[in-house]
């Protein structure tokens, strides 16, 4: 069997590619060769923005499977519609979890769950991607599959509630300094956490099978934690017992806006996943990965990978200033000043 991927090496997909080839597909990657593909992959070096250069490099190349990884509005979706039309037996979207309805309606979240998200546009252009290919499918018989994954991580990366644009060392170093860590609301609404190991078993069992096209599937783990569980998971894996700084959501949004669609539009709400229909189709996919070792993992990784952990100065002084300015604001309405 045949897959072709785009991207192929991030946070999800290199996960996925690693089983793909122990499990012998014929796989190929195409992507801009920023970083190493692993043995037993070919690789296409071409932007996949590049329509017409992808185009010459995919010429007379057929596949039983196409994966784009990285598409994220109607724009590139269009682009891989004309690139792949005829030479693919199927082609996996990957949208997102965060598609479903804010705030939830309802405490368990299923495929036929509405797709409404007015507090991110991430999720909305996700959103569009799902409608057009579902007129596709409906009217050309495009043959596609989606897939909706919540919050998935791998050894190289670390879940946390808030975090700046250099990743989440600099959390991982706030608890290790014994400062303070944003914990938004109080802490207990409940969240899902995948590893990307057994997400992809998941995704593998959906390649090539025909009873998938046409379909989407939720795939997460059936494990959930507080958001206050979740850090303290943390803190065991770093040796150092956090101190959690809990800060409503709209106090946070105020002193970030960007913000609004991370929290608002996904992890200030409470999710549960029902992965019913991902494992009739899949029964193998079964999540053996708890978050406390996932999350040992991943610190040990990026202990013993210093060029992964990337100081966030303007993150810290955030972080500092938002706690600072909550706690003045707690102790100024005590005395009555305010």
């Amino acid at each position: 069997m045949k897959a072709l991927f785009i991207g192929g090496t991030g946070t999800i997909s290199a996960s996925i590619t690693e089983l793909a080839i122990r499990r012998g597909w014929d796989l190929t990657l195409l992507n801009r060769g920023n970083r190493p593909v692993p043995q037993g992959a070919r690789s296409i070096h071409a932007d996949i923005n590049d329509e017409a250069a992808v185009a010459a490099a995919l010429a007379g190349q057929t596949f039983d499977v196409v994966a784009d990884f990285i598409v994220f509005n109607t724009a590139q979706l269009e682009r891989d519609l004309r690139l792949f039309a005829n030479n693919a037996g199927q082609y996996i979207f990957i949208s997102t979890a965060s598609a479903y309805q804010k705030p939830c309606a309802d405490w368990l979240i299923t495929e036929s769950t509405p797709m409404h998200n007015p507090y991110w546009q991430y999720s909305r252009d996700k959103i569009a991607c799902e409608e057009r290919l579902l007129s596709a499918y409906r009217n050309q018989g495009f043959p596609m599959t989606i897939v909706r994954p919540s919050h998935t991580y791998s050894h190289r990366s670390l879940p946390v509630p808030v975090h700046g644009s250099e990743g989440s060392w600099q959390t991982v170093e706030r608890i290790r300094q014994g400062k303070p860590v944003i914990v938004c609301g109080d802490g207990t609404s409940l969240w899902t956490l995948t590893h990307a190991r057994d997400f992809a078993v998941a995704f593998l069992g959906l390649m090539g099978q025909p009873k998938a096209v046409g379909q989407a599937y939720t795939i997460t783990s059936d494990e959930q934690l507080t958001w206050n569980q979740a850090v303290n998971a943390v803190g065991i894996a770093c040796g150092a017992q956090p101190k959690l700084a809990h800060i409503s959501t709209e106090f946070l949004v105020a002193c970030n806006p960007s913000l609004s669609g991370p929290l608002w539009g996904d992890k200030s709400n409470s999710v549960v996943f029902d992965n019913s229909k991902i494992k009739r189709l899949v029964p193998e996919f079964v999540c053996t990965t708890r978050f406390a070792q996932g999350t040992a993992e991943s610190i040990a990784w990026l202990v013993a990978h210093p060029e992964a952990q990337r100081p966030d100065p303007v993150f810290d002084a955030w972080c500092d200033r938002v706690i600072a300015a909550h706690e003045a604001g707690k102790r100024a309405f005590a005395e009555g000043s305010i």
